[in-house]
């Protein structure tokens, strides 16, 4: 019977503001859960698929091209499901593409490097337009100082200074292949990082440095003597999870049958 199953990616867009974040849980709502049950509703196959997802993103974070795959006996065409899945989703959710791809094909052991942004202004007021979108701070950060801090993490290091201090998972050194500051706007800024993987809180740590680095609490210098000592609290702090969105995740080329172009967008 598993002979005959597809195996079909979704491009998935979502607002995480009202969920608990992606994996499923006793305690809350997750996009996991939402798209899985859509998609039960959808073939009604049961029971809910094994939906596997390029990653963990933590409550409030948001996802603009977030790839995940299941196997189902549904023969609807893979262009048509973003349009038949539509109806079952709720609005924060949507399925931007899909794809039918090898059976080994698998969202998180599949990808090979992942890319997230973080995103934050400053300003005397904050705007209510961004008040789940990006973080707000009264302190203007001197994007100058903010570039010359991120100069120091690109390439192989151990990140064991830019992770959750309750992170237990063995191994830090991570791969971080770009990381851009840009200030997109008079005051807002956007911290951009593409790596093999992350460690848990990586990105949120890594911007709030930065941010430390351009309101003068650290000096760029530090990142360097952060990283070597791989000491957790004197790097910066943890910005809060809205501001934080999954950008992209790049998979080996030809892994999708519409071509790789929708599934690994340039960002």
């Amino acid at each position: 019977m598993e002979n005959d199953l597809r195996n079909l990616a979704l491009l998935l867009r979502y607002d995480g503001t009202n969920y608990h974040g992606w994996q499923s849980q006793k305690n809350g709502t997750t996009v996991q859960e939402a798209v899985s049950l859509a998609i039960l509703r959808l073939t009604g196959e049961k029971p809910l698929p094994e939906l596997h997802g390029v990653g963990r993103t933590d409550a409030g974070v948001h996802a603009l091209n977030y790839v995940a795959n299941f196997h189902t006996s549904s023969g609807i065409p893979a262009d048509r499901f973003p349009y038949a899945l539509r109806p079952y989703l709720p609005g924060d959710i949507a399925v931007m593409a899909a794809s039918d791809v090898a059976p080994d094909f698998h969202a998180r052991y599949s990808c090979l490097e992942k890319t997230y942004c973080y995103k934050l202004y400053a300003g005397r007021i904050p705007d209510p337009f961004l008040k789940n979108r990006a973080y707000f701070t009264p302190f203007y950060p001197d994007l100058g100082r903010m570039k010359e801090a991120a100069a120091f993490l690109p390439g192989t290091r151990d990140f064991r200074a830019f992770r959750a201090s309750n992170y237990t998972a063995k191994g830090s050194v991570r791969t971080v292949t770009r990381l851009d500051v840009e200030e997109t706007e008079p005051g807002h800024f956007t911290v951009t990082v593409s790596a093999d993987g992350f460690l848990y809180n990586m990105v949120r740590i890594i911007a709030g440095t930065l941010f430390y680095a351009g309101i003068g609490k650290l000096e760029p210098l530090d990142v360097k003597r952060i990283l070597e000592n791989g000491n957790r609290p004197d790097a910066g702090i943890t910005l809060p999870p809205h501001g934080l969105y999954l950008l992209s995740a790049r998979y080996p080329a030809g892994s999708f049958s519409g071509g790789d172009e929708a599934f690994d967008p340039k960002v």
